[in-house]
């Protein structure tokens, strides 16, 4: 074999590689598009407010959206925030502060610690699961088309 030959052969294996990552690339492309769609979003309103528990703000408050009827199960979406050191939240359904779909609501909260390092919640609620159950709470969210709702000041205890 001589240095043409082996050329031609080192090229056909870089011509065959290439051919081998395009079409790689060609189908991550297909996914990546066909796996993102805005449709059927629905319409939402944005829902902010403030969680005090035992008059000082609560940071890192979870609060749930429970819609009344149940879950959408043609459509499902899961509305939820989390306070920040002040006790302030907005509501997120598909983005950051984007708000609640219209409709009927229980709203939840629970309290645990944060974890920064693994990013996730641990321990004890520290309302003693007193605001967990959207059948007993005692916090309805109604979201109609119009202006955005401030929900103000939300009260709890621990006790």
């Amino acid at each position: 074999m001589d240095l043409r030959d082996e050329m031609r052969q080192v090229m056909k294996r870089q011509i065959a590689g290439c051919f081998l990552l395009l079409g790689a690339a060609s189908i991550c492309l297909a996914i990546t598009a066909c796996s993102k769609t805005d449709t059927g979003r629905k319409v939402t309103i944005p829902v902010s407010g403030e969680v005090y528990v035992d008059g000082q703000p609560a940071g890192m408050l979870q609060i749930q959206c429970h819609p009344v009827g149940g879950i959408d199960r043609e459509d499902p979406s899961v509305t939820q925030a989390v306070t920040d050191k002040e006790g302030k939240f907005q509501l997120a359904t598909y983005e950051a502060g984007d708000g609640a779909p219209l409709g009927e609501y229980k709203l939840t909260f629970v309290w645990q610690d944060f974890n920064l390092i693994s990013a996730s919640y641990s321990g004890p609620d520290k309302l003693k699961k007193r605001y967990s159950d959207p059948d007993s709470s005692e916090f309805p969210l109604t979201v109609e088309q119009g202006p955005p709702i401030d929900l103000g000041r939300i009260e709890l205890t621990t006790n």
